[in-house]
């Protein structure tokens, strides 16, 4: 079994808060989308903004995401990373129509069933958001248990 994570899922490996030790336990390197690159730093900087966290922890834990996410010359990022492209944009704007979720959301959807369709292992979502919990159960995912 392989998970895909969603932002929201993400942001619980670096902060801890309901559903942290479930994320951070699930098996095998995480799948994600590549637009988590944008999504998390914002998320966790939006921590900062409103006063979740000092601006000091929300650059340290910005910086972890992102040696996470490319590696380094020594170290592989822990991620697999399902690239954005023309036809993952066209399923997640379909998508987005049928589930009724905002475009980021959409695109997660995407990246997930695009990850599944080239290796079938990738059946659990993490996802926290509850509009994007229901599309992923409605596309065959099961969800990672966050209890």
């Amino acid at each position: 079994m392989s998970v895909f994570a969603d932002s929201s899922a993400l942001v619980k490996l670096y902060v801890p808060e309901f559903g942290h030790e479930a994320v951070r336990a699930s098996a095998g390197p995480l799948v994600i989308a590549m637009l988590a690159r944008v999504e998390v730093p914002a998320a966790l900087w939006g921590k900062s903004r409103s006063g979740e966290l000092p601006a000091s922890d929300a650059a340290l834990l910005v910086s972890a995401f992102e040696f996470d996410y490319h590696g380094d010359g020594q170290a592989d990022p822990i991620f697999a990373i399902v690239v954005v492209n023309e036809s993952i944009v066209i399923a997640a704007a379909r998508h987005g129509a049928r589930h009724g979720l905002r475009a980021y959301d959409a695109v997660q959807l995407a990246c997930a069933i695009a990850a599944r369709g080239a290796d079938p292992s990738v059946d659990t979502f993490a996802v926290f958001d509850l509009k994007l919990r229901d599309a992923a159960v409605t596309e065959g995912f099961s969800l990672l248990d966050a209890d």
